[in-house]
């Protein structure tokens, strides 16, 4: 039996991964863009894929956290 305060747990749950969902997308669009021809714009670009795999990295990992509690609600063990 669910309670509200698991309902408002779930509804937070599920908005924070359609969140995240948006920003790893958003993310890979910006790695799918490819490299200008400009050799400076060029470093700079590779600069901001290495932080953009480590912000994916980070966001897939909490991603993961966010489903496995959705899937304890659904299970009924609470988180």
């Amino acid at each position: 039996m669910r309670n509200a305060e698991s309902d408002m747990d779930r509804e937070e749950l599920e908005r924070k991964r359609q969140e995240l969902r948006d920003r790893l997308a958003a993310i890979r669009r910006d790695l799918g863009g490819g490299l200008t021809r400009d050799l400076e714009d060029q470093a700079q670009q590779l600069e901001n894929q290495d932080t953009l795999m480590e912000i994916a990295r980070v966001t897939e990992q909490e991603l993961e956290r966010v489903e496995r509690a959705l899937s304890a609600l659904d299970r009924g063990d609470g988180g």
